[in-house]
Parts: structure tokens; sequence; C-alpha cells
């Protein structure tokens, strides 16, 4: 057997397997004479078939899963041995005019592209500067806040005629393209929310309005086109939304507002509890610290996003396009050409970072321990189980079903790679130089 690697370029290099019988023979013999002590074959008593017979039956096949066996071995193990860091999978090479016989006598060549990380050089330093916004709530953010809270705990009344963010519940009616119902269309009686809707002028139409007041909306225009929102007024698909093109009647049934509840002791007690807040301005004082606090997240994920870039900026890695190219399609049969080109340069970008997370974690001996996967998974699956039960799980049930979690590879290889990021955010944080920044959210929320 023999293995030789053609290097094209700094990323891409040709491995040939040469697989003679000599190197196959023995292992397809042991193999055939271990089938025909398990086989069961009619004429024959169990264990007692001849290999010749196995041979004759199923030798080819046999030969085929040895040689294979042999050449995936041979390929992990030249990668290993020559610590090849290899992108994807090696792809074979199709040669149409090679033809093999299986017949026990052939000497076989593989030949398998390689697609090869690039090898660089990185350092950070305190040389390098990034601005690490510190994000402070704005008037408008607050005001929302507040008011979302005290419809929260709110009173629900019937006014006369609708206002602002109101709730018009009404019968729907599909249009014909004339303007009268649309016979055997959609109709449906829902709840519509004038907060959705984006259109200024549509808006318009909708406020002012009494009970059986009736007016005509292009609930695509409404909505921005929004098939999700669509879709749960009419009751329909998703699908059949989207493609929605005709108006709609719309018959108010009744107004629905919900009124903002008083700043007394009475509410401050229900959000905070007995007497934590006791005046109007603490109560703004303690949303408002609340609301920062939160925003401590954003400004950490505006942080990684900037480290990122400035990451691949600093590297500019090259990869094995074409190559890389290949292997998405080999690998993912349903992937259409329109798809892969579309999200290529995503894929390309992710695989730049991560080779670039992986080079930190080696160079700096950045230890990931079990332990702290663990407790990630541990905390994703706290905050997933209190979404849906108020009452939260004991230490010893949320255990057993974080080590059930991280059974399964995938789950636990996600987990891993946010514990991973999470180390190469911190030590950047420790090592660049961040120029911290107050912001107020609403002009935060503009950066790109």
């Amino acid at each position: 057997m023999n293995i030789t690697q053609d290097k094209i370029d700094n990323l891409n290099s040709v491995l040939t397997v040469k697989i003679n019988p000599e190197d196959y023979k023995e292992r397809v013999e042991k193999a055939i004479k271990a089938q025909a002590k398990k086989a069961k074959l009619p004429g024959f008593r169990p264990g007692m078939v001849p290999a010749a017979h196995i041979k004759k039956m199923y030798g080819k096949s046999i030969l085929v899963d040895e040689v294979n066996t042999i050449l995936n071995d041979t390929l992990s193990n030249y990668i290993t041995d020559n610590k090849l860091e290899v992108l994807g999978q090696p792809l074979p090479k199709v040669d149409d005019s090679k033809e093999f016989n299986w017949d026990f006598t052939d000497d076989f060549e593989f030949v398998y592209e390689l697609g090869l990380a690039p090898q660089f050089e990185l350092e950070f330093t305190s040389k390098d500067k990034l601005t690490y916004y510190q994000v402070k709530v704005d008037p408008g953010t607050l005001a929302s806040r507040i008011t979302n809270l005290r419809k929260s705990y709110g009173k629900m009344s019937n006014p006369d005629v609708s206002a602002d963010d109101d709730v018009l519940y009404a019968d729907l009616k599909q249009l014909s393209a004339d303007g009268s119902v649309f016979e055997g269309g959609i109709s449906a009686t829902a709840s519509v929310r004038l907060d959705q809707v984006g259109d200024t002028k549509i808006k318009k139409s909708l406020i002012g309005l009494k009970k059986e007041a009736v007016v005509n909306v292009d609930l695509q225009k409404a909505f921005d086109g929004n098939a999700t929102i669509i879709a749960k007024v009419l009751n329909i698909s998703e699908e059949d939304a989207q493609d929605l093109k005709s108006k709609f009647q719309l018959t108010v049934q009744n107004i629905n507002r919900l009124e903002e509840g008083d700043l007394n002791q009475e509410f401050f007690d229900k959000i905070f509890g007995a007497d934590v807040v006791k005046t109007e301005k603490e109560f703004k004082e303690k949303i408002k610290e609340e609301l920062e606090s939160m925003m401590v997240q954003n400004a950490d994920q505006k942080l990684q996003a900037d480290m990122l870039q400035f990451g691949l900026e600093k590297a500019k890695l090259s990869l094995p396009d074409q190559f890389l190219r290949r292997w998405l399609k080999a690998t993912n049969e349903k992937l259409s050409d329109e798809e892969l080109a579309q999200g290529y340069d995503d894929f390309a970008r992710n695989l730049r970072w991560t080779l670039i997370e992986n080079k930190i974690i080696k160079d700096n001996k950045l230890e990931i321990k079990y332990e702290e996967v663990f407790a990630a998974a541990k905390n994703r699956l706290d905050s997933q189980f209190r979404m849906y039960s108020p009452q939260p799980l004991s230490e010893e049930q949320l255990g057993q079903y974080t080590a059930q979690f991280l059974q399964n590879k995938e789950n636990a290889n996600r987990i891993f790679e946010e514990v991973k990021a999470q180390h190469v955010f911190e030590y950047l944080k420790g090592v660049i130089t961040l120029d911290k920044k107050d912001i107020q959210y609403d002009k935060f929320l503009d950066l790109k």
C-alpha cells in the first residue's frame, strides 16, 4: 500500500492511495470465514457453510467493504500523522476511465482532493482598539417600557370610538376586483391590533371608527406584507397569506382598549414586591436600572460582532473556496446552485472566524472544562423550563435533564461552541484596548 501527496498550493492537495492484493487479501479471507461461521443458508447446518460458497455469493461485496475500510483508515491515519489541517472531508476524484473488476486480484488506485486550512500568525495586543458602548436608557425607551408595564396591569375597556393602539374585533370578508364581496372567498372574525398596522394611511382610516363601521382594507399593505400576522388574522396558512392580493371588507363588531394601570402603591407592589418601591421617581429609576442591565447584553453582542469583523480584517485569511463549494454540494444533495451562491459568503466568513477562534484557544492555552459546558447547558434548560412553568425544577431534576441533553452529540457540540466563543470573547476583552463610550439606546440601535 502506498499513499502520496501532491501539493497543488498552500490550500489544496491531492492524495493518491494505491492498494494491492497483498494489502487486502488476508483481511478479505478472514471476513469471509467469519461470515461463513455466522451464515444460515438452506442446505447447510448453522456455522458449517463452506467459505468458498460465501466467497462465491458475497465475496465481491465483502471485498468492497474491506477495501473501503482500508482506504478510510489509510486516509485518516495519513492526515493525522502528517498533521494536515483539513477543511471539510477528502473528496474523491472520479475517473470514468478506470474500472475495477473486484476479482480479488485488482490493484486499486484512489485519488482524493483535500482542502487545507490556511497557516497564519495572529496576535492581539493593547495596541488594538475597539469601541465598547455603555448603553443608557433614552426617554422614549423608558416611557415605552413604563407604558407596557402599565398596560400589563391595566384594565380592559370598550370605548365607543377607536383610537391608536386599540384592538378592533371585526368581521373580515374577501373582496373581488370590482369591490364586491367575493362569494366563497376568505372570511374570518378576528382581532386586528392597530399597533401592528404599519401603513400610516390605512392606520388613520381605522382610527375614529364606531361599532358596525365598515371599511375596505388592503391587508398586505396594512401589515407590510407580514405573512405571519396576515395568516393569524385570517386563519389561513402563511403560504396562502404570502400570495394574497385581495382587499378585505372590515366590519367593526367591538373595540377593545387596554387602559394603563395607575402609578400607585398597589401597582408598584405587583411589579417589585411589597414596599420595595414607594414613589413614582423610585419606580422610574428601578425600571431604568433594569433596562440598562439588560442593555449590557446588547453592548456585549455589538462588541462581539465588532471583534469578529476586526479579527477577520486583521487576519485576511484565504480559503480553498472552489474545493469548499464542491464539498458543500457533495455533502448536501438538496443544496441548489442558487442556494450555494447565496449562502457561501456567510459560510466562509463563519469558517474563517472559527479558524481564528481555534488559534486563539491554542496559542493562549485557553482551557474549556466540561463543568463549564454542563453549567451553560443547565442554565439554558432552566430558562426554557421557566418559560413554561412558574415552578422551577429541583437541582436534581435539572441536572438529570442536562445530562440527557448533553448525551446528544449535536447539543453537546453546540453548547461547547458557545462556551468556546465566550472564552475567546473574554480573552480578547482583556487584551484589546476598549474605548468606552456612553450612548443612548435609540442611537445605539442605529449602529451597524
